[in-house]
């Protein structure tokens, strides 16, 4: 007897995620028609939905095949699965139109150029053979050209480009691996690419393979070149000449702040940077970050330029990710070019990156020699990314955004739309809703318009691309900042019209405990070191040991406060931190100190006026402006010329004798009633007599570090046993330091602590905006009782 045959099913799967622009479509279409099913698969506001129809074992095999081996681009967060009745279609499975509906999915990242469309563009017989915007559903812009979602060509940048019959005839094949790819184009039919020289130097305006050839020129010649990428513009010369990246550090006003530097691929990285495994699949990876690596010892072959980053044990390296990167190193057969070109941002200092055509020419005129430009436009800036690689494997991101963003971080609990709208330095915002959160693009420092208006367009950006429509906005308590006026006007306009107010370190420390995926309900011992913060008592934070939960923080100790004199404007000048912290713990100012002598007599004069009588001097707890003081006083670095330099230079120093001396400066911990203080007089009698005595300076650098990871160590055991928890977190710009949070994170390890540190939510206040965000929606959360609990203690 035949066997009956077996009854047909039909199943609706809804799959959410990073599901388009990632070529899941026709990777379903592919699937369904191996398994001989019918069905159709369509995009929607939510994701992807699919019916699939067919034997019950056929059916089963496309589900199990559908979870466990998506895209190479896709992230399934879920699929939703629902039994239908069988319709008995035979037809074959179709890819339907986009739906409309009311929903979110995720857009994935910007992501490097594919091994497959490298092999095209050097293929002499491919048709976009030297395409400078070649891509496929596997590879290129995505977050940069997104308009809206869902994700389709009309609501990108790409839908001013009407595709050719060629084009055309990819995008609608299902085999094809240009199947539905958004920005796909080519010669014929894509964006265009042009050269403007700098008004009476250069060569004459050029466009496409003519203009590429004289940027090329331009830069083996030594020139400046200001190259429009996937997500802004970069300022581009050749690393190996000393002379036109003088030029370029010079024009910039960049004092000795280090450049990033672009390889022309990873043996040439390998010449100039030390690389272990992860550090090469990071560099190689779709996201294409600049990683933070130790520069090699000088060998054959081209080497960077010392005035790349003058001083500095380390380098910042990325590949190229976009295809007119390639083209720029040259294909086989063109003339010979630069292997490493420094590519630093399309900015002025301060100022975020630019994108649109006629800004640059305005903005970054004096700087460039030449614009390579195109006209797709770029729907919102994104900086690159900058990564280090931790001595376990573990990555410490430093500035989330291009290869990072728009993909969402998993939030501890479900929280209402909520906007954070992050410090005035280093900003980035972050959107929530439910259990997920979205940071923005890094947009920089918000001390002017550009700034703010870049601010606003990323918002506006973001919100169209997750759909939150924010009820609530959190911004950083400091009334001065521009970002907290923001978000006052922001406010006004929604249904909570006052915002969140979130104390500076308390956000850091709720950073990290999102980040962890800790729901809040017991609280951490919190370590926020960093800068600056405005604090509870109206001075300014920054070496703060917290209780802290969502709800609330406790300073349980810190950094015994020294005069700020100047205020923030005395933080370019270390050798006045200096003298001010050794005033504060009554040491004298030795005429044989380094920071006494990089004074004049007539600014000591003026400086002791200041603190005895207390004239613009702010007390502060900053860890930061510690570090400032005593990178002075080692005779490292007395007048800073970009953020941070003291400090980085004196990491730099404290590494050359980390592994020769094991000793360690003390600090002075009092027991008293509150909080506990650490005091650094005893560290600084210390390392004074160790100056007099001759000890060199990195070993002076090595013995505060050690010091004051000691001393975390030690404030961390006394919390515990006051309170009993066990787990400590570690945030703050400070712990950029990787020295410091090593030591930091080794002590307290083998003393029993949990250690949590940041991974993909940098440490400093570009992580700031996820802590605002969990903090405002913790007070505000819905309970079974009440449409919404009071406020938190961060209200205002």
């Amino acid at each position: 007897m035949t066997a009956p045959a077996t009854a047909p099913v039909r199943r609706r799967l809804t799959v959410r995620g990073t599901v388009q622009g990632v070529g899941f479509r026709p990777y379903v279409h592919r699937l369904a028609a191996d398994l001989a099913l019918a069905g159709f698969v369509s995009n929607t506001a939510s994701g992807v939905l699919i019916e699939v129809e067919g034997p019950p074992d056929g059916v089963a095999r496309f589900c199990d095949r559908l979870a466990q081996q998506p895209p190479p681009l896709a992230a399934v967060t879920g699929i939703g699965l629902e039994e239908l009745p069988a319709t008995g279609a035979a037809d074959p499975f179709t890819i339907r139109p986009t739906e409309s509906s009311t929903g979110r999915t995720q857009l994935p990242p910007d992501t490097a150029t594919c091994a497959d469309c490298l092999r095209e563009l050097a293929d002499p017989a491919d048709r976009r053979h030297r395409h400078p915007f070649i891509t496929c559903t596997h590879c290129g812009p995505r977050f940069t050209i997104a308009t809206a979602m869902p994700y389709d060509r009309r609501a990108t940048t790409m839908g001013a480009f009407p595709m050719c019959h060629a084009c055309a005839r990819e995008y609608a094949d299902p085999a094809d691996r240009r199947f539905h790819a958004q920005p796909v184009a080519c010669p014929d039919c894509g964006p265009r690419l042009r050269l403007v020289p700098a008004e009476g130097s250069g060569p004459r305006p050029a466009r496409d393979a003519e203009a590429l050839a004289a940027a090329r020129s331009l830069l083996a010649a030594g020139r400046i070149v200001a190259v429009k990428g996937i997500g802004g513009y970069h300022l581009a010369c050749d690393a190996t000449d000393p002379r036109a990246v003088a030029t370029l550090r010079a024009r910039k006003a960049r004092g000795g702040k280090a450049f990033a530097v672009m390889c022309a691929d990873l043996a040439t990285a390998e010449r100039i940077a030390v690389l272990g495994e992860r550090e090469r699949a990071v560099l190689t990876g779709p996201r294409r970050p600049v990683v933070l690596l130790r520069r090699r010892t000088p060998g054959p072959g081209p080497r960077p330029a010392e005035e790349v980053c003058p001083g500095s044990p380390h380098i910042g390296v990325m590949l190229p990710y976009a295809p007119l990167h390639t083209l720029l190193f040259g294909l086989p057969g063109d003339p010979p070019g630069p292997r490493m070109l420094v590519m630093t941002s399309g900015n002025r200092s301060g100022e975020p990156i630019v994108t649109d055509d006629d800004e640059a020419l305005t903005r970054l005129s004096g700087l460039a020699d030449a614009w390579l430009a195109h006209d797709r436009p770029i729907a919102c800036p994104c900086d690159d990314s900058l990564i280090r690689v931790r001595p376990d494997g573990t990555e410490q991101v430093l500035r989330r955004s291009r290869g990072y963003v728009p993909r969402p971080l998993r939030l501890p609990f479900p929280v209402r739309p909520v906007l954070a709208v992050g410090g005035d330095l280093k900003n980035a915002l972050c959107v929530g809703e439910g259990d997920q959160a979205w940071f923005g693009p890094h947009i920089g420092d918000m001390g002017d318009l550009a700034g703010l208006e870049a601010a606003r367009r990323a918002e506006r950006h973001l919100l169209a691309l997750t759909g939150v429509s924010p009820e609530l906005v959190a911004a950083d308590r400091h009334p001065g900042y521009h970002s907290a006026r923001r978000a006052r006007r922001r406010a006004a306009r929604l249904t909570h019209p006052e915002p969140v107010f979130v104390q500076h370190h308390h956000a850091h420390i709720a950073s990290a405990m999102a980040e962890h995926g800790l729901d809040g309900t017991t609280p951490v011992i919190g370590v926020a070191f960093d800068g600056t913060g405005y604090g509870d008592d109206g001075t300014v934070w920054g070496g703060e040991f917290l209780l802290a939960d969502y709800a609330g923080h406790r300073r349980f100790a810190h950094l015994a406060p020294a005069p700020l004199p100047g205020g923030d404007a005395g933080v370019a000048n270390p050798c006045r931190l200096a003298l001010a912290r050794l005033w504060a713990a009554g040491l004298p100012w030795d005429p044989g100190l380094p920071s006494v002598t990089a004074c004049a007599p007539e600014e000591r004069t003026v400086l002791r006026r200041q603190l005895e009588r207390g004239l613009a001097c702010v007390p502060t707890s900053s860890m930061g402006r510690l570090f400032d003081a005593v990178s002075s006083l080692a005779g490292i670095c007395h007048r800073a010329h970009y953020e941070a330099q003291a400090a980085l230079e004196l990491e730099a120093a404290a590494a050359e004798a980390r592994e020769a001396d094991r000793a360690a400066y003390p600090f002075d911990l009092s027991t008293g009633p509150g909080p506990v203080l650490c005091d650094p007089a005893p560290m600084l009698r210390a390392l004074l007599a160790d100056r007099r005595g001759g000890t060199p300076a990195p070993v002076l650098a090595a013995r505060f570090h050690r010091g004051v990871a000691r001393a975390v160590a030690e404030i961390c055991r006394r919390a515990r046993g006051a309170t009993g928890l066990s787990t400590v977190v570690l945030s703050g710009g400070v712990f950029a330091n990787g020295l410091l949070e090593e030591e930091c994170a080794a002590l307290l390890a083998a003393d029993g602590f949990a250690v949590l540190r940041h991974g993909e939510v940098p440490p400093n206040d570009g992580g700031l905006a996820l802590g605002q965000l969990v903090v405002a929606a913790h007070g505000r959360r819905r309970t079974p009782d009440s449409d919404e609990t009071p406020d938190n203690d961060e209200t205002e």
